[in-house]
């Protein structure tokens, strides 16, 4: 019996979203998911260990406490924050709630491929617009659409690390009529962010996780930040407790610890300035980057090879091929591998092994 035809055209067509492998058990040097290190702040295990005596109630399906915390530390009002289950459920919301059938949603590329699989559920069409050589937005990112409904700008950028600045994206929000979401999963490696935009223009909303810089991966936690009327009615998209007691109590204390922040990403930046030296020694091309990761890629020869051999060694890094774009008319890319920013004593066994591959 074919199973399939019972589901929509659209799924059926689709290639599903591949994430970052996960290991499980086995012992290498994980490079590959943009994860933070380091454990999290000791504030977060306290609160799990106290949350976890009350689970036969349901959530605040709201989040309240984070949502209190988080607008203190950003400057905003606890009503400014929708909060989910890591920023994919807060992007995937975001498209149910302003994409229909039909629509278009614009991204650049090359980026996240989950923005491409979230219009494709929704039977909406996505529009890569290749970036510029420096990783600027081209001027046709700025175009208005008949059907456009949705902008999804990642800022830093994956796999690149780079960055736009908030007076282009004040000038993109100002340009599309439709809402832009500047999706700040890395912003706390970058030296500004996007959530004074809000109030110049309440069509710029900001997505933000809390897996990368609070190293809270495990847990599932992100987090809206827009005008309180689109968080009003986004609301009644939402799943009704899309983020449990443990994920709210653990993300509420890891967002009051700011202290902890501030080292843990002081430490991280550090590690990162090492790391894109130590690969542009051993001769790839490297963009600064302000995120968790760096890019790198070689002109000399290919890259895949040495992902795999890497691989065969332990070390995981992410291989990214964007050798071609799934929009018609927008040129490829080319490939090259993202590399997580690890612990010190990980990022000098990822750059002996890979100098000896190279040598080999």
């Amino acid at each position: 019996m074919n199973l399939q035809k019972y589901l929509r055209s659209e799924i059926q067509s689709m290639a599903p979203y591949k994430p970052g492998e996960q290991p499980g058990a086995a012992k290498v040097i994980k490079l590959n998911t943009n994860e933070n290190p380091y454990p999290p702040s000791a504030k977060v295990l306290e609160a799990v260990r106290e949350a976890s005596g009350r689970l036969e109630r349901y959530p605040d399906p709201l989040g309240t406490s984070f949502r209190r915390v988080a607008a203190e530390v950003l400057g905003v009002t606890p009503d400014h924050i929708l909060c989910g289950n890591g920023s994919d459920d807060i992007l995937t919301i975001l498209t149910r709630g302003f994409v229909s059938q039909g629509d278009v949603l614009r991204l650049p590329f090359p980026s996240y491929i989950l923005y491409r699989t979230l219009a494709e559920i929704q039977g909406a069409k996505f529009q890569e617009v290749r970036f510029l050589k420096d990783f600027q937005l081209a001027p046709e990112f700025y175009a208005a659409g008949d059907r456009l409904k949705l902008v999804f700008l990642p800022n830093p950028n994956s796999p690149s690390g780079t960055m736009i600045d908030p007076e282009a994206i004040l000038r993109l929000a100002h340009s599309v009529d439709c809402p832009v979401v500047v999706d700040e999963a890395y912003v706390d490696f970058a030296p500004r962010h996007c959530v004074e935009l809000i109030a110049k223009d309440p069509r710029i909303m900001i997505s933000r996780t809390l897996s990368k810089s609070y190293g809270l991966a495990g847990l599932r936690f992100g987090y809206l930040v827009a005008d309180p009327a689109f968080v009003e009615m986004l609301r009644k998209v939402k799943d009704s407790y899309n983020t449990d007691a443990i994920s709210i109590a653990a993300a509420t204390a890891a967002m009051s610890d700011q202290e902890w922040l501030r080292a843990n990403v002081s430490k991280i930046l550090a590690t990162r300035t090492r790391l894109e030296a130590g690969l542009q020694n051993l001769g790839f091309d490297v963009i600064p980057s302000q995120a968790n990761f760096v890019w790198g890629t070689r002109s000399d020869r290919p890259v895949k090879p040495l992902y795999e051999a890497l691989r065969a060694q332990g070390i995981l890094v992410r291989y990214m091929d964007y050798t071609q774009s799934a929009t018609p008319g927008c040129d490829g890319w080319g490939d090259g591998l993202r590399i997580s920013v690890g612990t010190d004593s990980e990022i000098e066994a990822l750059l002996l092994i890979l100098k000896g591959i190279l040598a080999g």
